[in-house]
């Protein structure tokens, strides 16, 4: 049987069997009592990595960003973000389900927003708006192709923020990405964020979850909101234990990922009709625009899964393919020439 290559995301990637046999033998136990020794040390160890006082592990990277607005804000007030990010459009309306707040989306360059954009965005001080309190930035952003929101904007943002009163939430759920790529370390992009959420289960390629990093006051919040959303779990070392190995074993592996998505960026960008920057590809995430006359998205997502390469449409004339954990120079090279032989 061929080989199916799947670059639909990262999302996909299995436990290793050196991650399995972790999680068989990791020590475990009752965490929503605080007493699951290897969740306390996954927390512990993203609280470090990011230079909070405190981390939660949560079920997901929804439940991540959900808890974390809930904890952020009243119900009325109003969250400006970018208008791709994944908390508007991802996440089911969850904000206004949720915590009672609406959103504010600005549209950004791939993903990316300006500090004088959030300015624009800010309510006026009259009763007549919502309050704004809440700032969320995403990085890397997921529908601006894994683009990394830079350091400098981010300080930027922050300082207009704590000049005004408001708070910052960094969806950094492929923050890990972010961190390979640019050599800045996680603990500097969380500098500038009042709390970060990270996930264990796209890059890293653990099973299950995410976490909520922050102040010890913060994160308390946190955690209430996580029993009110029923994401607090029992014996859930055996999945932290995957989360430690994840870090621990395929932290720095992400520059292979990126590698092997600049390879394929580089093999199909000079096709006719192949609308794709090779330098915008600056993690694991390849986003390309479909300009020619004999295909639609749908219609060459339909054509390569029919030659066992699959990859994912985001809207009538784009297409995403994602590197990650399972995927070998061989498949790289298998998906450019597959293009070069059925592209029209």
């Amino acid at each position: 049987m061929t080989r199916v290559v799947d670059l639909r995301s990262d999302t996909i990637t299995r436990p290793t069997p050196e991650m399995r046999e972790i999680m068989a033998s990791a020590v475990v136990g009752d965490d929503v009592f605080g007493e699951d020794p290897t969740v306390n040390r996954l927390q512990e160890k993203v609280a470090k990595l990011l230079g909070k006082e405190k981390a939660l592990f949560v079920p997901s990277g929804t439940m991540a960003n959900q808890t974390a607005i809930n904890a952020h804000t009243q119900p009325g007030d109003e969250v400006i973000c970018e208008y791709h990010s994944h908390i508007f459009n991802y996440e089911g309306g969850a904000p206004a389900m949720l915590s009672g707040v609406q959103l504010h989306p600005v549209l950004g360059k791939r993903g990316i927003i300006t500090v004088e954009q959030i300015q624009e965005a800010v309510r006026p001080a009259d009763h007549h708006y919502p309050v704004t309190r809440l700032i969320a930035l995403e990085n890397t952003h997921n529908r601006g192709g894994g683009s990394i929101f830079p350091l400098d904007e981010m300080k930027r943002i922050y300082a207009f923020a704590r000049e005004h009163g408001y708070r910052v939430h960094l969806d950094g759920a492929r923050l890990w990405n972010a961190s390979i790529a640019t050599g800045i370390p996680l603990e500097e992009y969380a500098r500038y964020a009042d709390s970060v959420a990270v996930c264990l289960s796209k890059g890293l390629g653990a099973p299950v979850g995410s976490l909520v990093a922050g102040d010890a006051e913060f994160i308390d919040k946190v955690h209430r909101y996580r029993k009110v959303y029923g994401g607090g779990m029992r014996q859930a070392g055996i999945l932290a234990a995957a989360g430690i190995y994840a870090i621990d074993n395929h932290f720095e592996r992400l520059a292979e990922d990126h590698r092997r998505a600049k390879a394929i960026a580089e093999g199909i960008a000079h096709l006719p009709g192949v609308e794709l920057n090779p330098k915008e590809v600056e993690t694991n995430i390849i986003l390309f625009t479909v300009r020619s006359p004999h295909y639609t998205a749908d219609a060459w997502v339909e054509r390569m899964r029919e030659k066992g390469i699959l990859m994912l449409t985001m809207g009538p004339d784009r297409v995403r393919m994602v590197t990650h954990l399972h995927i070998t120079d061989e498949d790289v090279d298998r998906v450019i020439d597959t293009f070069k032989r059925e592209w029209k």
